[in-house]
């Protein structure tokens, strides 16, 4: 039985933060709510939709390799697994050099892969705990057209940096203190004048939304005392614009202007990597510890899972296409459900191990495993057809960017042993 309950207010509201300003004009600080981002920008985690779908106009290329159909290619100062984010004529970047302990945000030139600027964000107080495969710049970075917004864990605590597009540092926040477990990579989520991020850990996190002008709190709310991952979510389903967080063994719904709680599930599990869809109906939960799951559970706040299977889908984020949910389970298998009745359509297996999460252009999805290899292939229930299979690099954990025809992608490469990290510009080149 999953026990449903309603939170009558908001467990802890800061209406005052301590915010570490770094503006020295008021040119920095005006009051500029409006996100401002072109339909062919990719403004933030998993893209202008925040579910994994490319803006519509040019499509990229199916095929491409080392040498073929790459427009640029730019070099990487440090390491990292957060994706690109592209703005007008800029990409952002999080970056960590352990070697230099450094948290940066970088700045490329969106048309030639020229670097532009490197700002340090923290130096110094960088973790050397958990899961092997994390990185100390999980985070994507978020931009409302205006300033470029960052999630870093540092010095044992979560905390969240604004800067302007010329990467000069206007305001930082500490969130929570941070207990690590496997790691930390929630990205930011922006909603009117609000950027909304989450700490979940060990130790007893918060979601909070801080102005983006100031970075001051607007609403702060506890979580319980479990270790997650997931970045929170807008979704508008069941007749209002919602804010889900799966994890921490349940599915909350908050509203996203107060804080306040919509509704509340024990319906996850505790340990959640994947960021949630919904078709307008559902929110689409997986996790993958202490049991794997995927599930629909209804927006209404009525409580009901729908349906439930023992998929482990843990790190990849889903997709919602046309009334069906694609999926590829970190082992390297791609599947389709139905969304309303869970029922399985089809599954293939690609093989490799998955970290990045699917991107949909168009008709077609995006799947990329650690190895580097993309695997391009039709958003159809009938049956699995691959159109393309692509490798580039030696290691692939970052989450690909589509976008205005161009694929941009996080690449590693190893050379005698030493691990270098390359920003690739993919798009048609005849």
């Amino acid at each position: 039985m999953y026990r449903l309950f309603f939170a009558l207010s908001v467990l802890s509201v800061v209406l005052h933060g301590e915010t570490t300003a770094f503006a020295e004009d008021q040119t920095d600080t005006e009051r500029t709510d409006r996100i401002t981002v072109a339909p062919a920008d990719w403004p933030w985690w998993r893209g202008p939709t925040g579910y994994g779908v490319a803006p519509p106009g040019r499509k990229p290329p199916l095929e491409w390799n080392e040498t073929d159909n790459v427009v640029w290619k730019s070099h990487i100062q440090g390491h990292g697994h957060g994706s690109p984010t592209v703005v007008g004529e800029q990409i952002f970047l999080a970056s960590a050099d352990r070697e230099h302990g450094i948290q940066t945000v970088l700045c490329y030139d969106r048309n030639t892969g020229q670097a532009l600027w490197q700002t340090v964000v923290h130096r110094g107080g960088l973790s050397t705990e958990g899961n092997k495969k994390t990185s100390q710049a999980s985070s994507t970075v978020a931009c409302d057209g205006h300033r470029v917004f960052v999630n870093f864990l540092n010095n044992g605590a979560a905390h969240t940096t604004a800067l302007n597009r010329d990467g000069k540092i206007l305001w930082q926040q500490k969130i929570t203190d941070y207990v690590v477990h496997q790691g930390y990579g929630s990205s930011p989520t922006l909603y009117e004048s609000l950027v909304i991020v989450s700490a979940d850990n060990k130790g007893g996190g918060a979601i909070a939304a801080l102005d983006r002008v100031t970075g001051n709190f607007i609403w702060k709310v506890e979580r319980p005392e479990k270790p997650n991952y997931t970045s929170p979510i807008i979704v508008r389903a069941g007749g209002q614009v919602q804010l889900v967080l799966v994890g921490c063994d349940l599915v909350s719904s908050y509203a996203p202007l107060t804080g306040n709680s919509l509704w509340s599930i024990d319906g996850a599990t505790t340990e959640c990597v994947t960021s949630t869809v919904t078709d307008g109906h559902f929110v689409f939960t997986s996790g993958g510890y202490p049991r794997n799951h995927v599930s629909a559970v209804r927006t209404d706040g009525s409580g009901e899972i729908v349906w439930e299977n023992d998929t482990r889908v843990y790190v990849p984020s889903m997709l919602v296409y046309n009334e069906f949910l694609y999926a590829v389970l970190d082992a390297g298998v791609a599947v389709c459900w139905k969304c309303d009745t869970g029922e399985q359509m089809w599954k293939h297996r690609l093989g490799g191990t998955f970290t990045a999460s699917l991107v949909r252009v168009g008709d077609l999805i995006h799947a990329t495993n650690e190895d580097g290899r993309t695997f391009v292939f039709e958003a159809s229930p009938q049956a699995f057809e691959l159109v393309a299979e692509n490798e580039l690099g030696d290691e692939v954990f970052a989450t690909p960017t589509i976008c205005g025809g161009h694929i941009y992608m996080r690449i590693a490469k190893y050379t005698d042993e030493v691990r270098r990290e390359t920003l690739y510009c993919i798009g048609h080149t005849d």
